[in-house]
């Protein structure tokens, strides 16, 4: 993972006014669903998975904090010689404060990926959109543009579409909940040239996941 890259994006939009959250993935350390399908324990797997994602808040805290940004690691589990438990109320005071605030553990929960987690912060935050920044695709696809030439885009989809089709960008669980909050998402290339300002303006980018079409 590219922190000095992911933390000049975070810096661009911040001076926006924008209120940040991040929710952190683990997967470029232990990705827990691969090693279950290796033989691993899966509540195992994912309490590795869950470790990894403290790690790399922490990278990204050291990365935000050297460039003169504040920011908080807050954990979904209890680690508390290197970071606060997280609770909405500790987050909410943290954006207020201007800070940017870094969620780590995913939900807490084996099974559950960060996908569900970036969901759920969403919603207890009050989030206005949910932005799905990815590095293996720019957008939602009607099949894997990876491993297909024949592949349709999305610009626009409805969270329904996304659930009836079985589109796999996001995890359903946390398409549902997002449905549920009536929270937005964009899916978009994170480190592609200026997509991330657009997605924060609510420009078009990516692929945009709503109520209607």
């Amino acid at each position: 993972m590219d922190f000095e890259k992911l933390t000049a994006l975070i810096l661009d939009i911040r001076k926006m006014g924008v209120l940040i959250g991040v929710v952190v993935g683990g997967g470029n350390i232990v990705r827990g669903i691969q090693a279950a399908s290796r033989g691993m324990n899966r509540v195992n797997a994912d309490m590795m998975g869950m470790m990894s994602t403290a790690i790399n808040g922490l990278a990204l805290l050291d990365s935000l904090e050297r460039k003169g940004c504040p920011a908080v690691v807050l954990s979904a589990f209890e680690c508390p010689r290197f970071m606060e438990l997280y609770t909405s109320h500790k987050a909410k005071q943290a954006l207020e404060e201007g800070k940017v605030v870094i969620f780590v553990g995913g939900t807490g929960n084996p099974f559950f990926s960060t996908d569900t987690a970036a969901a759920l912060r969403a919603a207890e935050m009050g989030a206005e959109v949910l932005l799905k920044g990815t590095t293996k695709v720019d957008g939602i696809y009607d099949k894997d543009p990876r491993q297909f030439s024949n592949v349709v885009k999305y610009e626009k989809v409805t969270y329904a579409e996304v659930l009836e089709k079985g589109l796999q960008v996001m995890d359903l669980t946390a398409i549902t909940l997002c449905q549920e909050h009536r929270i937005p998402i964009y899916v978009f290339d994170l480190f592609a040239e200026g997509a991330l300002k657009k997605a924060v303006m609510k420009q078009s980018v990516g692929t945009f996941v709503g109520g209607e079409r």
